[in-house]
């Protein structure tokens, strides 16, 4: 199975003046656990997630002042769609994050998170 049959195409983007409660607010209701960040300058995109949230909260930054910006990850490790599901895993594995942005060229197209590689294994186990 591959990367672009387990993402999810709909993908919360948030900008980086979004205060933390703002984007945690818009991550919970979305049910989601990263947004991707767009940069307004062209600068490209990065990604926050409920673990940069939960840093900056237990480091007792204040989320309605702490603003997306200053909190995102900007080298964000990228997967192709064509990719396989494990080929995906492999990579967040030996990272140590949940999320990959989908890209086709500069153009985002998804974000795959480790529960939608296990959704999707689970699957084909029940399937098979």
């Amino acid at each position: 199975m591959s990367v672009s049959e387990g993402m999810s195409a709909l993908v919360l983007v948030v900008g980086p003046g979004h205060t933390l409660r703002q984007a945690a607010r818009l991550m919970a209701a979305r049910h989601v656990g990263a947004a991707v960040v767009l940069d307004g300058d062209g600068q490209g995109f990065g990604i926050l997630t409920e673990r940069d949230v939960l840093r900056a909260i237990a480091a007792d930054q204040d989320p309605d002042v702490e603003v997306v910006g200053d909190h995102l990850t900007r080298d964000v490790v990228v997967a192709a769609p064509d990719w396989s599901l494990d080929e995906a895993a492999a990579v967040m594995l030996r990272g140590g994050f949940r999320h990959l942005v989908v890209t086709t060229g500069a153009e985002v197209e998804g974000v795959l998170s480790m529960r939608d590689v296990v959704r999707c294994w689970s699957r084909q186990r029940v399937s098979a």
